[in-house]
Parts: C-alpha cells; structure tokens; sequence
C-alpha cells in the first residue's frame, strides 16, 4: 500500500505509520505538494496539469497510478486539494479529489469538505483517505 498526498502534507502515511506492524503493508508515501513534485515522482503529465489543474480527479488519478507504479504497491491512495484558506470560484478551500489505484482499476471522486479552515480540511481528507483504502482492503 501506498500514498500520494498533496493538501494532507504526509497525514495519511502518519496515521497508518502510527499503527504498530504497519509495516507489515504499507511500503512508503509520497509528499507531492508541487506541480514538479507530481510530475517527477508520480510521472503525472505537465498536459493534464495544464488543463485540468492539480486539484483535478485526473490528476488524482494519475496520482494514484504513478504511486502505485513507483512504490510496486497493491493499492494507492492519492489526495489533492485546497485546504484553505482560500480557494477560488472555480475551486473553493475545501475540495479535495481523491483517486484509488488497485488490480481492478483506478477509480476517482471529489469531495466538497466546506471552508472548514485548513487543519479541519486536511483532517477530512486524511479520514476520507484512510475510509476509502480500508474499503478496498476489506
């Protein structure tokens, strides 16, 4: 297992490190707050940045897949956001987009937390994260 976070900074990777034998499955995280970082480690497309945005389902998705590509892993998780404060019209703080890469394909979806402040936001999508690879393991 593993994860590609952007808005969490690291969160998902924690809370699953946290728990004692984690080892056991998770094999590492990925910190990608650039646009160069997505591109470098994850191999996300600067022609998907460009059109779509880092807070994208796309690039969530090629988030997911270059995660779980990079680190030989049976499931990513891949999170991007706009954890505040801030955001735009077009993309509001508290949207996150999340992608889940397994055997069985990647599948993607966004989530409108609300302009909960930026801890409160990342907290959401740690938990959301953490929902959606214990759904898959399951």
């Amino acid at each position: 297992m593993t994860a590609a976070e952007s808005c969490t900074g690291g969160k998902v990777a924690a809370a699953i490190t946290d728990v004692p034998g984690s080892s056991a499955i998770f094999e590492r995280g990925f910190v990608t707050y650039s646009n160069l970082a997505k591109q470098e480690m994850l191999g996300v497309r600067a022609e998907s940045l460009d059109a779509y945005g880092a807070v994208s389902e796309e690039v969530a998705r090629e988030m997911a897949e270059g995660a779980r590509r990079a680190a030989r892993a049976d499931v990513a998780v891949a999170i991007s956001g706009i954890a505040g404060p801030g955001g735009s019209e077009f993309k509001p703080e508290g949207r996150v987009c999340y992608a889940l890469a397994d055997a069985s394909g990647t599948r993607s979806e966004t989530v409108e937390h609300g302009a909960l402040g930026r801890d409160k936001v990342r907290t959401a999508a740690t938990e959301h994260a953490l929902a959606m690879l214990l759904a898959a393991l399951s």
